[in-house]
């Protein structure tokens, strides 16, 4: 399922209970968190100490492209977000998102009349610091061999409740700058509890 997953975390969880109920292999993931740059930064963390701080950027739309910035984060550090703060302006969004374990994310995603597009993850750790810009050569190929290891082995390499929490971070961020307060993570699971999905429901 090409990313995102959905554009609500509501329609998200509809999907992976589908997925859950009928056993069916299922992947939804950015190609960024599979390109060879992000995996060798996750097998770095240990030399750089304890990461209390990181930064990801990315150009375009928040949700459709954003999901990019957030999915390198994720590649590295897998989830267990708590909630969004987003203090930038329409187009050009500076998020904060909190994470377990005292660590914070910087994601910032502007649309192409305020930034050119690219991609950016920055750690910063108590003993070294690292920024990446990922090499984009062959960026589906990663993606297309983590689908046929999906294939013929069953393993999934992204659970779809990984990417529902993906999506549910988007999502929150949006809401914490049309509200312009801090939005729990959580709150995106229960908001319109009563919308139908017609479209996620034919899934």
């Amino acid at each position: 399922c090409d990313k995102p997953l959905a554009m609500t975390a509501r329609e998200a969880q509809h999907v992976a209970h589908v997925v859950r109920e009928t056993g069916t292999p299922f992947m939804s993931a950015s190609s960024l968190r599979f390109v060879p740059d992000i995996v060798a930064l996750r097998a770095e963390l240990p030399t750089l100490g304890d990461i209390h701080l990181a930064t990801t950027i990315c150009g375009n739309e928040l949700v459709y492209y954003g999901i990019h910035a957030l999915s390198m984060y994720y590649g590295v550090f897998g989830g267990g977000a708590i909630s969004c703060r987003n203090v930038g302006q329409p187009g050009r969004n500076i998020v904060r998102v909190r994470f377990q374990g005292d660590r914070d994310l910087v994601l910032m995603v502007a649309e192409p009349e305020y930034m050119r597009a690219g991609y950016q993850i920055n750690l910063y750790g108590t003993k070294a610091w690292r920024s990446v810009m990922p090499d984009l050569t062959d960026l589906y190929y990663y993606l297309q061999e983590q689908f046929m290891r999906l294939l013929q082995t069953g393993q999934e390499p992204v659970p779809v409740e990984e990417e529902v929490e993906v999506i549910a971070v988007l999502e929150a961020a949006k809401r914490s700058r049309q509200e312009d307060r801090e939005v729990a993570v959580s709150e995106m699971y229960t908001r319109n509890k009563t919308a139908s999905h017609p479209r996620i429901a034919g899934f």
